[in-house]
């Protein structure tokens, strides 16, 4: 089980060289409790609709694109500076050897709650009878 981010590592030593990265808007706790992994992202100004979250080859990914919304008003306006950006994010996370079907998502007020259950630890130690 490894619930670091697959970046992480190095992430740090580039912050003061590279002020952005896509993954900046989607900031996380990732937490242990009741027998599952709890990973608690916040992805403000995004709706449920704009949010992805797979399961492949042991990877959790969540992304997140938020299209610009072209409308007869954008066209009025005479913008002086705008900031907001419409791109998408995405994050990666090892689960390994979890329940990958029982993994449960909630979204509610820009924060996305995703629970991810412990598989049962299951012995493969067999007796072996002599004759």
């Amino acid at each position: 089980m490894d619930l670091i981010p697959r970046r992480f590592y190095l992430d740090d030593i580039f912050d003061d060289f590279m002020p952005s990265r896509r993954g900046d808007n989607m900031k996380c706790d990732i937490y242990e409790k009741d027998g599952n992994y709890h990973i608690e992202m916040d992805i403000p100004g995004f709706k449920k609709e704009d949010i992805s979250i797979e399961v492949d080859d042991g990877y959790l990914t969540i992304e997140a694109e938020k299209t610009n919304e072209e409308n007869s008003d954008n066209e009025e306006r005479n913008y002086i500076r705008r900031e907001r950006s419409y791109n998408s994010y995405k994050r990666s996370f090892y689960l390994g050897d979890l329940d990958q079907d029982n993994i449960k998502a909630e979204f509610k007020h820009g924060m996305l709650k995703i629970t991810v259950p412990k598989k049962e630890v299951t012995s493969n130690k067999k007796k072996i009878d002599i004759i």
